[in-house]
């Protein structure tokens, strides 16, 4: 199995930045691979960026690019992400998932491993 703990969410204005961060414990065949996706009310889940654990190779949804970015510190277990330029549009739930995929997918399908979330509110 597999356990993801999210922290760093919280409330900024637009324009403002945040860091998430994601620590992983469990089988490391059940998470070669490490993404973020994001929820808002009403809406459907969102993949954002993700990233492989072994090779750090990386993949971002067109909405985010340029303005996030996934890193990870192998040491620690740890997936970061960096959300720069926040918008209100970018207020949500945010969940790290796990996938013993090689390469870096943002289809939840391919996600077995979920946090809890952590909410980011960005006001104008």
């Amino acid at each position: 199995q597999v356990r993801l703990v999210e922290s760093g969410g919280g409330s900024v204005q637009a324009g403002g930045s945040l860091r998430l961060s994601c620590v992983a414990s469990g089988y490391t065949t059940n998470r070669r691979s490490v993404a973020w996706f994001r929820q808002a009310p009403g809406k459907e889940r969102e993949g954002l960026a993700a990233i492989t654990t072994g090779g750090g190779s990386t993949y971002y949804a067109d909405s985010v690019k340029g303005r996030f970015t996934i890193s990870q510190d192998k040491a620690q277990n740890t997936v970061y992400l960096q959300m720069t330029g926040l918008k209100p549009e970018d207020t949500a739930m945010y969940y790290c998932a796990a996938s013993p995929l090689f390469i870096p997918s943002i289809e939840p399908g391919h996600f077995g491993f979920w946090g809890q979330g952590t909410q980011v509110t960005v006001s104008s």
